[in-house]
């Protein structure tokens, strides 16, 4: 290998590609990059962002593309380029690293690290010129250099603590959520506002075993405004990642396929509960955005950047002279009956589409939804992830029996098959692949949504046993006595897995939920489960409701109608006929006597 030159084209990462034309002498984070650092002497610029990431791509533009600054940075630093999407773990230890050191963190990080890897500074953003008492990035890199070679021996090994999850007794934590709720704008807390999947999922749960008004209202409030705001878009279906504004009016405009995903498992539950039909609109759409935008060969894509050729969202901007130009007199007035649009706009003086109360205009939003696929459209991230492919497939059987979008388990069937066939290579399910290039590296992220995903299956079909006897025995070799790890990987120290939700599933809770869900399937023992914090580990205490016995486990012959049981059940294929439901197993001679008990109407019809 060659370190004086630029070698991302080498990289099967489109994040790493898109910096392979910079002056600066990338490398990937290799063994062979380390030990060259480490003969030279030379300290390690280590750069971790996505291929979505709008301050990534700023950063890019106005350092990593200067030719003076490339140059005093290939002359006295190795240079390592990480995808944080493809490299969790390099990216947790490093975020840790930041998040101890300046208290708060955010992409690009820009670690600086000494010859044998030991972190010393980490930044976000850096400015090309001095700014707001920030240093250029050129005089940050001297500033560091002189540190480093000065006081370089006395830098300990950062030593990454497992952030634990606080416990707490009980596990109706409607009160302390409300606490949080923002009664105004909908959501949590009093800034960006990020959509809550884990914790709209628990309050949904909560709420169906409780009839608590105070969850019905955070759920309603919630689910309303990000789809009626700027989170939510409504011409193809889809959801931005966040929104900048408390008030959910603009988005960060890059699409993720885990919100999608999770998304679609929330409406589809909302739906279920709340008995909103426009939920189940949104989770048709969804599926749309999903099959129209994410869709490569029977699996889903990673994401869609914000900018498009340059500048934020837009793609997805109109002016008023726009509308005139696509819509007739009578449809632009019955949009501006339905939408907030002005001649000022809402963002750089043209418009992001928001609604003024939850309703849709489909052939009108198809007319324009025409016009905008005619526009340069956003950079597409084309690495295919396991784990976020896996919660897809989960959401879209969750939209199949929770929403009776039929349509939808053809689609979760062929996503289990695709990554099991594409991903699960000689006993290891790889991370990610672009093409025909897999990422051989293992995570605990992946093992446990895949072995989540293959239960819910099983309860469809009765099949896939082994499958998650397999997964399970695989998913447990990232168990330590301390607790779950993140990854094992050879070229990486073990990092502590997340027990935190953010946005997605923690991976922790992940495992929990899936070990849980699989001893359950395989008619095995498992224990109770203690809660924890609400609003950071609502999915670990969906889990920890599941194994307090607050969820049906129906054992039947076959598989019973999902739209006349609860959404707090789960279906175990059995001989006998029972419901185990608050600490005990009741029997049953007929499906009619269980669905009748279980105050179902229509037993008889229904099987």
């Amino acid at each position: 290998m060659r370190f004086d030159r630029n070698n991302l084209d080498r990289a099967n990462s489109p994040y790493l590609r898109q910096h392979k034309d910079n002056p600066v002498h990338w490398q990937e984070w290799l063994p062979e990059v380390l030990e060259h650092a480490k003969a030279a002497g030379k300290p390690l610029f280590v750069s971790v962002g996505y291929a979505t990431c709008h301050w990534c791509h700023v950063m890019a533009h106005e350092s990593f593309q200067n030719e003076e600054a490339a140059a005093y940075l290939n002359k006295h630093y190795v240079a390592i380029k990480v995808d944080k999407e493809q490299r969790p773990d390099i990216d947790q230890y490093l975020m840790s690293f930041l998040m101890q050191t300046q208290g708060q963190g955010g992409w690009p990080l820009n670690v600086f690290m000494t010859p044998d890897a030991r972190p010393f500074l980490a930044v976000t953003y850096i400015p090309p010129e001095p700014r707001h008492g920030m240093p250029s990035f050129i005089e940050a890199l001297r500033l560091a250099l002189e540190f480093c070679e000065s006081r370089g021996s006395e830098i300990a090994r950062y030593i990454m603590q497992q952030q634990k999850a606080p416990e707490m007794r009980g596990g109706d934590f409607i009160d302390i959520i409300n606490a949080h709720y923002d009664r105004e704008y909908g959501g949590f807390g009093a800034g960006h506002k990020f959509p809550p999947h884990c914790t709209l999922l628990y309050l949904l749960h909560l709420f169906e075993a409780t009839g608590v008004g105070a969850a019905r209202a955070m759920l309603v409030g919630t689910l309303d405004t990000m789809a009626i705001r700027g989170l939510h878009d409504h011409l193809q279906g889809g959801f931005y990642r966040y929104c900048v504004d408390r008030a959910w009016t603009i988005p960060h405009f890059e699409k993720m396929l885990y919100d999608q995903a999770m998304l679609l498992w929330v409406y589809s539950a909302a739906f279920k509960v709340l008995k909103k039909d426009a939920y189940r609109t949104i989770a048709v759409m969804l599926i749309k955005c999903l099959c129209e935008t994410f869709e490569q060969g029977g699996l889903f894509l990673s994401a869609h950047d914000a900018d498009t050729e340059g500048r934020e969202g837009e793609t997805y901007l109109w002016t008023m002279q726009d509308l005139d130009e696509v819509l007739t007199a009578d449809e632009l007035d019955q949009f501006e009956q339905l939408y907030e649009v002005t001649e000022g706009g809402n963002f750089e003086g043209k418009n992001h589409l928001i609604m003024t109360r939850l309703a849709f205009l489909p052939e009108i939003e198809q007319k324009l939804l025409s016009m905008r696929k005619e526009r340069a459209q956003p950079f597409v991230d084309m690495k295919l992830v396991t784990g976020w492919n896996a919660l897809a497939g989960i959401g879209l059987l969750m939209a199949d029996r929770l929403a009776g979008i039929s349509e939808a388990k053809a689609l979760a069937i062929g996503v289990f098959d695709g990554l099991m066939e594409r991903h699960f290579r000689d006993g290891r399910l790889v991370h990610s692949s672009l093409g025909p290039d897999l990422q051989t590296d293992e995570f605990l992220n992946d093992y446990a949504a895949m072995l989540l995903f293959a239960t819910y299956l099983h309860e469809e079909t009765g099949s896939h046993s082994e499958t998650i006897r397999t997964l399970r025995e695989k998913m447990m070799g990232f168990k330590s006595d301390d607790g779950w790890l993140e990854a094992r990987n050879a070229d990486f120290m073990p990092v502590p897995a997340q027990e935190f939700d953010h946005p997605t599933p923690s991976s922790v809770a992940l495992a929990e939920m899936a070990l849980l869900r699989a001893n359950i399937m395989l008619g095995e023992e498992y224990l109770p489960m203690s809660y924890r914090q609400p609003l950071a580990s609502d999915f670990y205490n969906t889990a920890a409701m599941v194994a307090g016995g607050d969820f049906h486990v129906i054992h039947s012959p076959k598989r019973l109608p999902w739209a006349k049981l609860p959404l707090n059940c789960m279906q175990v294929r059995s001989e006998s006929i029972a419901d185990c439901f608050g600490g005990r197993c009741r029997e049953f001679d007929s499906v009619e006597a269980l669905l009748a008990a279980m105050g179902v109407t229509g037993a008889e019809e229904a099987w």
